[in-house]
């Protein structure tokens, strides 16, 4: 049964004008980012840094708005009771759920491979390292998408649950941002340890590697353990 909610959850993205200016709206900041913020033209260089580089704070506002439908709709509408009564089991809806979003994320993402053909078409660039950076940001985007998931299921409002999976996941990745761990280790003292420690709690610590053309198994397992903490958690909130 998880193949028939995947597929009516996937495709009722492209049900409404709202997936379509999702999509255009990512493609849209990513370019201008990549070309006016990060240099894509003026760094002289065939390669994806300019869009690797701001993509896990583009989709710190994405996941949340690809996620904030998931539950919260089906509890105002007072669906979630009807869907339960499908052959099927809280935890397989939540993956089928789960799924279907990140594959609507993942094909945002897909969606700006344009920008590597144009890398292609400058100079030579590396595809295996592009290949790892479009890899790790959609293990990034899986992991987001887990916890915005998580609080969709808290809440019957999208609003809300946008704002909590926002500022869910801003917390989370900030634990990695040099920033922060400036203020560990400068203003409170903390041992180098204990604040590398801290950071790599951080998806931005994790998937900093990718965009380098380095898959690092523990990196992939950091997001995979992620995903499916999020999404047991998930399923016990839907389950109460």
């Amino acid at each position: 049964m998880i193949l028939p909610v995947f597929k009516r959850e996937f495709l009722g993205y492209f049900r409404s004008p709202i997936g379509y200016v999702f999509l255009c709206f990512f493609l849209v900041l990513s370019v201008l980012i990549a070309f006016f913020f990060y240099g894509f033209f003026k760094n002289n260089l065939a390669t994806l840094d300019s869009l690797f580089a701001p993509l896990p704070w583009l989709l710190l506002v994405m996941a949340p708005a690809a996620a904030m439908s998931l539950w919260a709709e089906e509890r105002r509408s007072g669906t979630l009771e009807l869907l339960f009564t499908l052959p099927m089991t809280p935890a397989q809806c939540v993956v089928a759920k789960f799924l279907a979003g990140w594959a609507f994320l993942s094909c945002a993402i897909i969606l700006t491979f344009p920008l590597a053909l144009t890398a292609a078409y400058l100079g030579e660039p590396d595809w295996g390292i592009i290949f790892s950076g479009y890899v790790g940001a959609i293990l990034l985007a899986g992991a987001y998408l887990a916890v915005c998931s998580l609080t969709s299921a808290l809440t019957k409002s999208q609003v809300v649950s946008f704002i909590i999976g926002f500022f869910a996941c801003f917390l989370f990745a900030f634990l990695g941002t040099s920033i922060f761990n400036q203020f560990l280790g400068g203003f409170l003292g903390l041992p180098v340890g204990v604040v590398d420690a801290i950071a790599n709690f951080s998806p931005f610590t994790h998937y900093a590697a990718f965009p380098q053309g380095i898959i690092d198994s523990r990196d992939v397992i950091f997001f995979g353990s992620v995903t499916v903490a999020a999404l047991a958690a998930n399923v016990v909130v839907l389950e109460r």
